[in-house]
C-alpha cells in the first residue's frame, strides 16, 4: 500500500565501488521483498525509484549505485537528514511459488532486493541458493550478509578477480539442476542470457524509467501475454510465463 512519509537517515555510506547503503528510520508500508521506494531529492523534479534491500518494524534499507546526478546527490546526504519517500510501491516476489529449493539470480545493482527475498525464504524453511554476477572484486557486496542468512552463494566476475570467471550464467553452471523455482533481478541482457539456462519457471524484476512511480502516468508500460502492464504498479516483478521476450528491447 502506497504511503508517503518523512524518514530520518541513520546511515549512508559506501560499501563497494560506487555502491552505497542507506538506512532509514520511520514508519513504512513495505510488505513483500521486491517492492521499491521513491525518493524525493531537493532540486530534482522526479523522484528516484530504488529497490528495497531490507525492511523491519523500525525502518528500511536501500542499497544503490551512483549512476547520475540524482544518486550522486543522494550519496552525499548525511546522517540525521530527513527525506520525503513513497513506500510500499510495486508488486514484489511471491514466495509461495518458491518450492523447497529456490534459486536467486542477480547481477550488479540487481543484488539488493535479493537480501530481503532470501531472508523471507529462509524464514519459511527453504534451502536457498544465490548466483550473483559482478564486473570486478571491487564491485562485490552482500555476499557475506547472504551467507550469514544460510544462503549458498556462488559468484562470478567478468575479470575473474572474485569467484568464477565470467558472467552469472557461468555461476549457474555450478548449481545442481534440481532447484524448484528461480527469482531474478538485473539488467535485460542478463535476463536474455539466463533465459536459455534456467530449467524452471520463475519471476523477473524489471527496471524502467518511471514518471510517477505508482501507475498514474502510464510511462513505464510493457507488453505482456495478458496485455499492457505498468512496471511500477503491476510489476516490477512478473512471472516468466507472462513475458513477451520478442517485445523487449
Amino acid at each position: 500500500m502506497l504511503k508517503q512519509s518523512i524518514f530520518k537517515v541513520k546511515e549512508n555510506g559506501r560499501i563497494a565501488d560506487s555502491i552505497f547503503k542507506m538506512r532509514l528510520e520511520g514508519e513504512h508500508s513495505f510488505g513483500f521483498p521486491g517492492q521499491f521506494a521513491n525518493v524525493k531529492l531537493e532540486g530534482f523534479y522526479l523522484r528516484r525509484p530504488i529497490s528495497v534491500c531490507d525492511f523491519d518494524n523500525g525502518g528500511f534499507t536501500l542499497i544503490y549505485k551512483t549512476v547520475g546526478h540524482g544518486t550522486d546527490k543522494m550519496s552525499a546526504i548525511r546522517e540525521g537528514a530527513e527525506l520525503d519517500i513513497l513506500t510500499g510501491l510495486g508488486n514484489g516476489y511471491n514466495t509461495e511459488k518458491s518450492g523447497d529449493k529456490p534459486l536467486l539470480i542477480a547481477g550488479g545493482s540487481g543484488v539488493p532486493p535479493m537480501y530481503a527475498l532470501a531472508k523471507a525464504l529462509v524464514n519459511e524453511g527453504k534451502a536457498v541458493t544465490a548466483a550473483l554476477g559482478f564486473n570486478r572484486r571491487e564491485d562485490v557486496y552482500l555476499v557475506d550478509e547472504l551467507s550469514a542468512l544460510g544462503v549458498r552463494v556462488l559468484c562470478a566476475t567478468a575479470d575473474g578477480s572474485f569467484g568464477e570467471k565470467g558472467f552469472v550464467t557461468d555461476a549457474l553452471r555450478a548449481i545442481a539442476p534440481e532447484y524448484s523455482f528461480f527469482y531474478a533481478c538485473g539488467p535485460l541482457p542478463m535476463y536474455k542470457a539466463i533465459r536459455e539456462t534456467v530449467k524452471t519457471e520463475g519471476q523477473y524484476s524489471f527496471e524502467e524509467r518511471m514518471g510517477c512511480g505508482f501507475g498514474a502516468c502510464m510511462g513505464c508500460s510493457m507488453k505482456t501475454r495478458t496485455g499492457a502492464r505498468r512496471i511500477c504498479k503491476d510489476g516490477p516483478v512478473f512471472d516468466s510465463s507472462d513475458i513477451l521476450w520478442e517485445e523487449l528491447r
